[in-house]
């Protein structure tokens, strides 16, 4: 009986041992049935992820290719208003007023200088020995006329490269742009050196309207003999000398021009046209110095946004460090504790 029970009972751990076998196989099948179903998905996904990136690439570039059409059309324009955005506009015309105040008065100045030669050699000092001192002051005025108008010229240009400068400076305040030491040390610079000249202007206008007075006097005084309303006994008596302004000396001959040749000298194209031109001269030495307060006050504007420009610049550089050093840090606190782990 013993040993009876002991092969029924081997029989059923044979048949159950059988059992899991076949269960286990089955399992395997499934698995692996799975594992196929599942690379299929896997496969038919690859391929329909290839097919929407060319649906991609394909509107892309076609919507590239639409793009650029548009900017083939739309270019012209856009690199107009880009070149127009660029254009420093108070400089430009701080320049434009600077060369003509300059060109009118060096142009109408040297003119009028030999105008006023000619009406002194003719009318008020005939000996030239006389007048020898006064004619080698107005050579050299006129060499300094050459000289300011070339100097000017090229210190417009300069101011003006300068605005281009500090202009696309603060324009990319935000990205790569960087000022540097020099470029604010030299635009201080130009402050200073605008400052000195403006006050040096402002001694050149006034002394360019004391000619103006002279012959407004020898106008006023030729228009007061021609009026009817006058009344004049002596008309001789009426004089104008120029030995009292201090052109010439006192011991130049004749010295001065009363009655009738005084309103010869009026009537002379060499008076008129002097006349006219000194004020015209004078004229531009004021739209000179106006030019100058126009450039200081760019230049000093130019100056603070330079400097505030690089302070932020600055601020920029401490805040990329600052992070830069807080990604490290968590990277190497994230390795630390992988390692730990």
């Amino acid at each position: 009986m013993e040993h009876s029970s002991k092969e029924s009972e081997r029989r059923r751990y044979r048949r159950q041992s059988h059992a899991g076998r076949k269960e286990n196989e089955k399992q395997e099948c499934q698995g692996e049935k799975g594992r196929e179903n599942l690379l299929k998905k896997e496969e038919e996904e690859e391929k329909k992820t290839f097919l929407l990136g060319r649906r991609k690439t394909t509107m892309e570039t076609q919507s590239d290719e639409n793009q650029d059409q548009r900017q083939d059309k739309r270019g012209c324009f856009e690199c107009c208003i880009k070149c127009l955005g660029g254009v420093p506009y108070a400089s430009l015309v701080a320049t434009i007023l600077c060369f003509s105040g300059v060109a009118l008065f060096c142009g109408c100045g040297h003119v009028a200088l030999t105008g006023t030669v000619t009406i002194l050699e003719n009318h008020f000092s005939k000996v030239t020995s006389d007048n020898a001192m006064l004619t080698d002051i107005i050579q050299l005025m006129q060499y300094i006329i050459y000289g300011i108008a070339s100097f000017f010229f090229l210190y417009g240009i300069i101011l003006l490269a300068e605005g281009f400068y500090t202009t696309s400076a603060v324009k990319e305040l935000h990205s790569e742009f960087k000022t540097t030491i020099c470029g604010r040390c030299i635009s201080g610079m130009f402050v200073f050196l605008t400052y000195i000249l403006g006050v040096a202007w402002l001694g050149v206008f006034g002394f360019s309207a004391v000619p103006v007075f002279l012959f407004y006097n020898m106008w006023s005084t030729c228009a007061a003999m021609k009026s009817p309303m006058a009344n004049f006994t002596n008309i001789d008596s009426i004089c104008v000398d120029a030995r009292q302004y201090g052109i010439i000396p006192w011991n130049a001959t004749p010295g001065k021009a009363c009655g009738s040749t005084l309103g010869d000298i009026c009537n002379t194209n060499e008076f008129y046209l002097s006349y006219h031109l000194y004020i015209v001269a004078c004229a531009g030495a004021g739209a000179t110095v106006i030019a100058l307060i126009h450039f200081l006050m760019i230049l000093s504007a130019n100056w603070a946004y330079l400097k505030d420009a690089s302070h932020m610049h600055a601020y920029q550089d401490i805040k990329m460090k600052e992070e830069r050093e807080l990604q490290d840090i968590t990277s190497r606190s994230k390795e630390c504790l992988n390692s730990y782990t």
